[in-house]
């Protein structure tokens, strides 16, 4: 019988099965920001255990609140940025050189094919798009692997989720890993690994790879893996070609992790991408969606682009399309936030940044803060943000308000409309 890339991976790194069904695996990375990572700092540090595994495989980044926007979120950074000048942490991005924990480690070429890599963040999934196991972690762990260099995890189960046919004008990755919430339900995936295959995931970007493995979370899933493919080994080319003679070769060596044809799932899940259309959520949970054209009308306060989800160039492209020459609606406000310094420096040099800006967005640092209701971005009790973010849950993006999830061509739509609206670039079926 075949493996899944996740039983593969598992096998692998294997040091330890201290009961039937759980696996000790040696961890390649070990991702921190300064929101989880500063709990798990200072209770090391009061055990007598300030020390790291490996300072080589620890990444770390300020990205939640930058720069910080008062004394707890300034001394939640000098924790990381003062333990990461101990332990002698090379790969540690302060305000300035930092980004979206999510966006800017793929972006250093910090995920490969059949790593294992975890992080106080529950979208550290994230990085399973690159054909490893990512996964976020809760403190007792994170100590844990920063300490040893090892984490416990269940044996897990695998979903396939079978993607084939070319998706419609308009219709992008967030409305397919929207619509799978949906069938899946929030609790569809729990335990489980996701694994994204067929000629739809074959097509994607890395960008848009990510932006399915960021939310398989959303499903429950601890992992979302796709496939390596010469789509990965490009990506990947800039920071591994010292490593392989030619691309050909890095992309036998990565394939080997690719799950065998019979991989045995515990459930398969088959989409025609052909038939989908532009999707948003409505209510406070992922798996509540609905097409754009049912909520057509809906009113919003705030637009909101960027997070991990959609902050990258290609989701900044997409929405400067539309906005390109227009202005938003003067009933309200919006927001993009390009999710690296090297993201924002193309959009500025591909002006995309003045299109924003001509619009009549703000343009803000590289930041998760709007996303989990912290800063840049917060909602007022009663106010509706369209975003594309990855989570409506009530008060997330601030108490008592409402988000609407969807990609960033319908966002930059329904900025201008002022009304959550579908955008010009899906000729299918037109808000009624």
């Amino acid at each position: 019988m075949g493996k899944t890339t996740a039983q593969k991976i598992f096998d692998a790194h294997r040091v330890d099965v201290p009961e039937p069904g759980i696996s000790v695996l040696s961890l390649d990375r070990v991702f921190c920001h300064e929101i989880t990572t500063p709990i798990a700092i200072n209770d090391l540090c009061a055990r007598g255990m300030d020390r790291v595994f490996d300072p080589a495989k620890i990444k770390a980044v300020i990205d939640h609140v930058s720069p910080a926007k008062d004394s707890k979120t300034a001394e939640q950074g000098k924790v990381l940025r003062d333990w990461a000048r101990r332990n002698h942490i090379q790969d540690f991005y302060d305000i300035g050189r930092n980004g979206v924990c999510h966006a800017i480690f793929p972006e250093k070429g910090f995920c490969r094919p059949g790593y294992t890599i975890i992080m106080g963040d529950s979208h550290t999934c994230t990085h399973s798009a690159f054909c490893c196991f990512a996964a976020g972690v809760g403190t007792t762990d994170l100590e844990l692997g920063i300490l040893k260099g090892v984490c416990a995890f269940h044996d897990p189960e695998t979903i396939q989720i079978r993607v084939n046919g070319k998706l419609p004008d308009g219709v992008y990755a967030k409305d397919l890993i929207l619509t799978i919430i949906q069938k899946l339900t929030v609790n569809g995936a729990t335990g489980k690994v996701i694994e994204f295959c067929g000629s739809t995931i074959d097509s994607m970007s890395m960008e848009a790879r990510m932006t399915l493995s960021n939310m398989a979370i959303e499903a429950g899933a601890t992992s979302g893996i796709c496939p390596a493919d010469m789509t990965t080994v490009e990506y990947l080319w800039p920071f591994i070609k010292d490593e392989f003679k030619t691309k050909e070769d890095a992309l036998r060596e990565y394939s080997r992790w690719n799950a065998d044809p019979d991989a045995e799932y515990a459930s398969t899940l088959e989409i025609d991408a052909s038939q989908l259309e532009p999707v948003a959520t409505f209510g406070y949970k992922p798996d509540q969606v609905k097409p754009v054209r049912e909520l057509a009308g809906t009113r919003v306060d705030q637009v909101y682009i960027g997070s991990c989800t959609n902050g990258r160039i290609e989701d900044l492209r997409i929405a400067a399309k539309i906005l390109q020459g227009k202005k938003i609606s003067p009933e309200i406000r919006a927001i993009v936030s390009p999710a690296t310094p090297h993201i924002f420096k193309q959009a500025l040099d591909e002006g995309i940044i003045d299109i924003f800006m001509d619009a009549g967005f703000c343009v803000t640092n590289p930041t998760c803060g709007a996303c989990l209701g912290m800063s840049n971005g917060v909602l007022a009790s009663g106010e509706v943000c369209a975003s594309t973010t990855n989570r409506n849950f009530n008060g997330r993006m601030g108490k008592g308000g409402m988000v609407h999830l969807m990609s960033p061509a319908t966002a930059a739509a329904t900025a201008l409309a002022g009304t959550i609206t579908n955008s010009p670039l899906y000729h299918g079926e037109r808000n009624a």
